[in-house]
């Protein structure tokens, strides 16, 4: 990451990284131990299946370094592209029942953290929220319940290149 390291070192290195991460989670999983990444790997929730269904950043503009095939048709270097990571993670082609939420779904390759040297920084963060932070949120607070319908909590607008939730009224009983 010094400046010095070609594109395919930097693809490599992040490859073996990835790799190595799987397998220790997966013998995490089969084997855990009294660590946070044994706690962060237990329980139900998939790899990311909130992250698919309900993706962040629903676009992002790239350039064509070269000229590409894709989908049959052919992109030339220079062209930009817009890539809809919402739209790939509801492919029918790739995903089962791609428009329901299913929080036992096996199949990854979601596409929510973006993919390759464009991957979110922040995945991490966001993954420890998931299991650590709701969690705990929910143990301490067991009646948090919202405080409107599900239909009228309010969300980023469509049109917004993040999407999300911009508040979330809740009540709970004392």
């Amino acid at each position: 990451m010094g400046g010095e390291t070609s594109d395919e070192e930097l693809i490599a290195a992040y490859l073996a990284v990835q790799q190595y991460l799987a397998e220790l989670v997966t013998a995490k999983r089969a084997n855990p131990t009294d660590d946070v990444l044994s706690e962060l790997t237990d329980g139900d929730l998939t790899d990311e299946e909130l992250m698919r269904y309900l993706t962040v950043a629903k676009t992002f503009a790239r350039v064509a370094l070269e000229d590409i095939e894709l989908g049959g048709h052919t992109v030339k270097a220079g062209t930009t592209v817009i890539v809809s990571m919402n739209t790939a993670n509801r492919d029918a082609e790739r995903f089962t029942d791609p428009h329901t939420l299913d929080l036992q779904r096996r199949e990854g390759g979601h596409l929510g953290f973006g993919h390759g040297i464009h991957q979110c920084l922040g995945q991490q963060l966001a993954r420890v929220e998931m299991r650590v932070a709701l969690p705990a949120l929910l143990g301490r607070f067991p009646a948090l319940r919202l405080a409107v319908p599900a239909d009228e909590v309010a969300l980023h607008p469509e049109v917004a290149d993040i999407y999300g939730v911009k508040s979330i009224p809740v009540a709970w009983d004392v």
